[in-house]
């Protein structure tokens, strides 16, 4: 062993060198001594030498001396200090010199002028030179003939110097031989007290150390805690105590290194990933097997609340257990519950169980081993995802600082697991509303084309008809109106199930919008589905409902029909045509069916043929004309953007909205003349009126995959020195737009001169997601559907809620459309939605200036309703 890292080592080293600090510290000390007074010495010796040589010169001058003399004064001075160690130098001061004239002297230094100035003596050590300056002042009897001084001038200056080298060289050599046997003698005594030392030491330290090094685990902290021994000495038996307290406090919270790398892998598991999400489930059974690694355990419970008074109880089970040991488990986990203060209302909870392993047997567990044992953390409310607890129930006593850890990793699991049940839901939450009407849960409008597109080409391969219902509640309008969205809503409901009642399993019934419905009726023609419509208008008429005056709601809808390919061959034809018979059914008196004829077909096809006219004559007199509706900032109820909706003006002074021509514009292929001259009356109004914020533009498809229509956008534009960055383009998920690529590299020269983007009823459709990703989106208007339903549907608020995080998460502002009332409006708050439109805000108005203003305020709505 290396002596210097051993106790043993060191008392030998440390008496080694208090030997040499011993006898180099006396040496030191003496020699300084010595030193210090051998330079005194000199200091006395040179002033009494400078105070006999002043009076030797006294009692000369006395007497009267000559120059001749002063001079043999002098050498004989010089050479009395030839063969000394002692040198000497006299000075004559200024007043003497004028006087009686200079001497051969040396150019006097610094401490020489000092001393003919001040007159102090001084004592200078220069290394080994002792120097004493003396200074010669005027005395009463001077004055006599040194008649130009007066008392105390300074009439010269002594100056010796002493060198004290050779007397202290030879001091050093003669005490270094006088000590030098001193030093065997400290070294030997040194050497026999550090043996005893170490003898007695040696047996103490080896007992302590070897009960030390039998540590190799946990476990083993628990014999050294009971040892009890004596080591010889008080003080190392206060060691072994200290020692004793610290394997106690080291047992309590020491975690062995297997325990401490299966939390490092287990945490790194908590990064979630689509797989994750993808199966939830499977990633918790995973997790239960990694934990039975280190720590064996049977199971891994979580509780999630899904109602007022609901929960779901996931159970992870390590191996499969018996339905005995399930239902043991169950009950001792509801008596676990029903201790919370959470949970002593009545409750209901179902069960779910998880195997890992299936292929082997868990033990059968017993109720009082659960009760016992088990572990869990059950928190005072829900957390992300409604998880309210979750726990572990490891099959053997474990050690308190392993329950610790695992305690702490459930904590942990709380919030991963919790975090990937609310992603998994909300996924699926989207992408079941991505297809669905959330009030209804039929097909949405977007998969209506869908389905109707694909109707078609089924039907036309295999040479079969179908039929198009399209059906509208009667009265609708006015009934929501009066007793409001609530009651309408819930009479919406109750007509759909009149409606699927009536319907075959495989038709297809979707919601349009509003309150139009429509049906594809497979392989079905004219007069099979006038049978199945009239069947239709008997379940719906049988639908009542009271509303809040105590009066009683009758169910009643209005049902058009076309069949292809009798009626139509295009899908848009086919449902136009159905339409128009559906109008005619309300012309004619409500609550009834129109089953077209040969002159119905002539009819409306006239009557899309004066559309056409219509739409021509407006690009030829340039009868487009945009109505304005303001977007707030739901905080401050600024104006910060205007969307701009395109009318077409008629003779009489009336409008025609964009939803009555521009499917048949975007046929005729004109629809971009249309959008071009609305973008240029749009810009003169903003000329006109000093507008300077966001211009949202409803834009066709078909207009924005032409060749030139981003240049002819930044050529109007800059006719009216419009900055590209307030034009807001709205994307959206027309069926016209099916090469994705094409549609990404427009998107892409449109950004590239400035013009940002939107997604329009974002949330929809799927195709929103893809545009989310794909394209560099500034705003996201979410659907009108959801925004409303959000005063009922707490549905409606979770996907609102989740594009909202979404946007924010990618740096994306949200847009609130159908803000129809106040409630409304205080949900598009509490959602943390940005911008907000709707009636109650403002309806469209031809007048942007008025648009400007903002929000009309209640009785202006009100008003402009009416």
């Amino acid at each position: 062993m290396n002596p210097v890292r051993s106790i043993k080592g060191l008392l030998l080293a440390a008496g080694a060198v208090f030997a040499v600090a011993i006898f180099a510290t006396t040496l030191f000390v003496v020699r300084g001594i010595y030193d210090r007074s051998v330079r005194d010495d000199a200091v006395q010796d040179a002033t009494a030498f400078a105070e006999l040589t002043f009076n030797a010169m006294f009692e000369l001058m006395s007497t009267g001396w000559n120059r001749r003399q002063l001079e043999g004064f002098l050498g004989a001075i010089q050479k009395s200090v030839d063969r000394s160690q002692r040198q000497i130098d006299i000075y004559r001061g200024p007043k003497v010199s004028a006087l009686f004239g200079a001497i051969a002297q040396k150019t006097p230094d610094a401490a020489i002028e000092r001393a003919l100035k001040e007159g102090n003596r001084q004592r200078i050590d220069a290394g080994d030179i002792i120097r004493v300056v003396y200074p010669l002042q005027a005395q009463e009897v001077c004055l006599k003939c040194h008649v130009n001084a007066a008392l105390d001038d300074v009439l010269g200056v002594i100056d010796v110097r002493q060198d004290v080298a050779p007397a202290i060289e030879s001091h050093q050599t003669r005490f270094t031989y006088a000590f030098a046997p001193i030093v065997p003698v400290v070294l030997i005594v040194t050497l026999i007290m550090v043996l005893y030392i170490r003898r007695r030491l040696e047996k103490s330290i080896d007992t302590l150390a070897g009960d030390i090094r039998a540590v190799n685990r946990i476990s083993d902290l628990r014999a050294l805690e009971a040892r009890q021994i004596d080591l010889g000495f008080s003080e190392f038996n206060a060691v072994a105590s200290e020692v004793r307290q610290l394997t106690e406090r080291i047992r309590a919270i020491a975690v062995d290194k297997d325990m401490l790398e299966f939390e490092i892998r287990l945490l790194e598991k908590f990064i979630l990933t689509t797989e994750v999400i993808k199966d939830w489930r499977e990633y918790v059974s995973r997790l239960i097997v990694d934990i039975d690694a280190v720590m064996p355990a049977y199971l891994l419970f979580s509780v999630f609340k899904i109602g007022d008074e609901a929960y779901d109880l996931e159970i992870f089970w390590r191996r499969r257990p018996s339905d005995a040991t399930k239902r043991v488990f169950e009950d001792c986990l509801y008596q676990i519950l029903q201790r919370a203060e959470y949970f002593e209302t009545g409750y209901s909870i179902r069960v779910k169980h998880n195997i890992a392993d299936v292929g082997t047997m868990t033990p059968e567990l017993k109720a009082a081993d659960i009760d016992v044992q088990i572990k869990s953390l059950l928190v005072d409310a829900p957390k992300i995802g409604g998880i309210v607890g979750i726990g572990m129930q490891p099959q053997d006593e474990t050690d308190p600082m392993r329950l610790l850890v695992v305690q702490s990793i459930l904590a942990t699991l709380l919030n991963v697991v919790g975090s990937v049940k609310a992603i998994d839901k909300y996924t699926k939450d989207l992408e079941y509303y991505a297809t669905r009407d959330p009030l209804t849960n039929l097909f949405n409008q977007r998969v209506f084309w869908e389905l109707i597109e694909n109707e078609v080409i089924r039907s036309s391969r295999h040479g079969k008809k179908f039929t198009l219902l399209v059906i509208d509640a009667d009265n609708f309008k006015s009934i929501n109106d009066s007793y409001g969205h609530g009651v309408g809503d819930k009479l919406l409901q109750l007509l759909v199930g009149g409606i699927k009642s009536a319907i075959r399993d495989d038709d297809l019934l979707s919601r349009y919008g509003g309150d139009e419905f429509v049906a594809i009726l497979p392989e079905t023609d004219l007069e099979a589905a006038a049978v199945v419509a009239r069947r239709i208008i008997e379940a719906v008429g049988g639908v009542t409902m009271g509303v809040p005056d105590g009066a009683v709601v009758t169910g009643s809808v209005s049902i058009g029909m076309a069949t292809y390919p009798d009626h139509a061959v295009a899908m848009k034809d086919l449902f136009l045509f159905a339409d128009n018979m559906m109008y005619r059914a309300k012309a004619e008196g409500k609550n009834r069916v129109v089953v077209p004829d040969a002159q119905d077909v002539i009819d409306v096809f006239r009557t899309l043929g004066e559309k056409s006219m219509l739409i021509l004559n407006a690009v030829e007199k340039r009868s487009v004309v945009p109505f304005f509706q303001p977007i707030i900032n739901v905080i401050s109820g600024e104006v910060e953007a205007i969307e701009v909706l395109s009318r077409i003006r008629m003779e009489d002074g009336s409008y025609i909205i964009a939803d009555e021509y521009v499917a048949i514009a975007e046929k005729m292929g004109v629809m971009h003349k249309l959008d071009f001259i609305q973008l240029e009356k749009t810009l003169e109004a903003v000329e006109t009126t000093g507008y300077s914020g966001y211009l949202f533009i409803n834009m066709s498809p078909r207009a924005l995959v032409l060749n030139d229509f981003v240049q002819e956008t930044r050529r109007i534009a800059s006719r009216f020195r419009i900055d590209p960055t307030r034009l807001v383009f709205e994307i959206t998920e027309r069926e016209t737009i099916k090469n994705m690529a094409l549609l990404e590299r427009f998107i892409g020269t449109l950004r590239s001169e400035g013009f940002k983007l939107a997604i329009d009823d974002f949330g929809s459709g799927f195709s929103s997601f893809h545009y989310v990703k794909r394209f560099p989106i500034d705003f996201l208007k979410i659907e009108g559907d959801f925004i409303l339903g959000m005063k009922n549907s707490e549905k409606d608020r979770a996907l609102v809620r989740s594009i909202v995080t979404l946007s924010k998460d990618l740096g994306i502002r949200t847009v609130a459309e159908y803000v129809e009332d106040q409630a409304v409006l205080d949900q598009v708050v509490a959602q943390g939605i940005d911008l907000a439109q709707g009636f109650y805000i403002h309806r469209p108005n031809i007048s942007m200036a008025e648009a400007m203003r903002g929000r009309q305020g209640s009785e202006t709505a009100a008003a402009a309703e009416s």
